[in-house]
């Protein structure tokens, strides 16, 4: 019997136990799912015969090294710096290894060590990263053995809420960890236009965005992410003159989400003093220069923005200026700000969230130039079997049983981009519903 282990059954959890209890029946594998929520573990496998339920805390190294050696396989569900701890057991004990966050430079030095313990430490196994890699490079592998050149690649993802449950200004929920959302955008953004380098600074990052159109659903605004310069060898597009990668939001937001920005409520460098004490207006005000208007005046000329408009009916909904107390020791302005916003953007019973995510192409083929669009729509089931959990969670269950039996044979430090794990991955995921779309211009 092959067992698996499962850290972490947070949100983005769901859709993966579910997957990996139907694949264990089939395939005769024992789930380990272990948190420091036991509830939150039972609630997700449901007491399946085929679960083994664990509270655990991966501070208590010892229980956490003894549940990692009794396994076969590991899946770290778990916050991305805690990746590297479990990785380093990985290797000691020669155990797979599955995450779906970005590849870390700790993660990285693992790699000759996981070679040489003939273990893989498969990493970008999940939504963006993950989906979008092994659908952007099947695409990119698709047009060059065609003999076509690629001049231009650009690609959005958005996790939002759906139309059906769209009920506030801002056209948005949290469909993921919240700090995320909060802290997105703040490494300075580096891309390639037009065979030039171009940077945009966090501070005009939300200023700087593109109309992307879906289908039936309409435009959404897409605004520049991270460090889309290092993609070009992952996708070998090395000598590619536009590359670019983004995230999509509604329509407004970006310009609405740009004030918290500019007033400084997105920093998570320092604590506020005697934070338990403000209300959101107080902090708010704590941003602005000192007058004998009321804070919506002042903002409004502080930002230059309008008193009357989309934007502050936006910050009105929210609720900014009312005397809601944060009750939040030790805070950063980013931690305090998204105390406040969890309240807000709460997805409600019944909610469903949404996943769109779009390629765009140009190339040359044939003396031609061709433009491609491949799009992708995924809407969740309700606010547990999320669109995000499924796009997330589904590509690291599939990985997991491509490993398990025998079919991915690679060791090492490994993302999606090879076809070898890439061609499977999607196939069974458009047998799940999640299939990408193409228009050609």
């Amino acid at each position: 019997m092959k067992k698996v282990l499962v850290l972490g059954a947070g949100r983005s959890s769901s859709s993966l136990i579910k997957y990996l209890l139907k694949a264990a029946a089939e395939n005769d594998y024992e789930i380990t799912v272990a948190d420091t929520s036991i509830e939150s573990v039972l609630q997700k496998t449901k007491k399946s015969s085929r679960s083994r339920p664990v509270l655990l805390d991966t501070h208590d190294e010892s229980k956490t090294r003894a549940e990692i050696e009794r396994a076969d396989l590991v899946i770290s569900m778990l916050p991305a710096f805690l990746h590297s701890a479990i990785a380093v057991q990985c290797v000691k004990f020669k155990k797979n290894l599955i995450t779906a966050s970005y590849v870390s430079p700790e993660m990285r030095n693992l790699n000759d060590g996981a070679k040489k313990a003939g273990i893989i430490l498969m990493n970008e196994a999940g939504l963006d990263p993950g989906i979008d890699h092994a659908s952007a490079v099947r695409i990119i592998e698709r047009i060059k053995s065609a003999g076509g050149k690629l001049l231009a690649y650009k690609s959005y993802t958005g996790g939002l809420i759906a139309p059906e449950s769209d009920d506030n200004p801002w056209g948005y929920k949290f469909t993921w960890n919240p700090r995320n959302v909060i802290l997105a955008g703040q490494e300075t953004v580096k891309y390639m236009e037009n065979g030039r380098y171009a940077f945009i600074p966090y501070q005009k990052l939300f200023t700087r965005t593109e109309n992307i159109h879906f289908e039936g659903l309409g435009d959404f605004e897409g605004y520049a992410n991270r460090d889309s310069l290092s993609y070009r060898s992952v996708y070998g597009l090395e000598d590619i003159p536009t590359i670019l990668r983004g995230t999509l939001r509604k329509k407004g937001f970006c310009e609405a989400w740009n004030i918290f920005v500019q007033l400084g409520m997105t920093d998570n460098s320092y604590m506020v003093p005697e934070s338990e004490k403000l209300s959101i207006c107080e902090l708010v005000e704590s941003f602005l220069p000192q007058g004998k208007t009321d804070v919506r005046t002042r903002l409004c000329q502080y930002l230059e923005i309008p008193l009357k408009g989309d934007i502050m009916s936006k910050l009105e909904w929210l609720g900014l200026f009312g005397d809601t107390r944060l009750k939040m020791k030790n805070a950063s302005p980013a931690l305090l700000l998204q105390a406040f916003l969890e309240s807000k953007w709460k997805l409600k019973e019944g909610d469903i969230d949404m996943i769109i995510m779009q390629h765009q192409f140009e190339y040359e083929l044939q003396g031609k130039k061709q433009k491609l669009f491949s799009s992708l729509v995924v809407k969740g089931e309700d606010a547990i079997y999320t669109a995000m959990a499924k796009t997330v969670g589904l590509p690291v269950g599939i990985i997991t049983k491509l490993i398990l039996q025998g079919k991915i044979k690679l060791t090492g430090v490994q993302t999606p981009t090879v076809k070898e794990i890439y061609l499977p991955l999607l196939d069974e995921l458009e047998t799940l519903g999640i299939r990408f779309k193409e228009r050609e211009e």
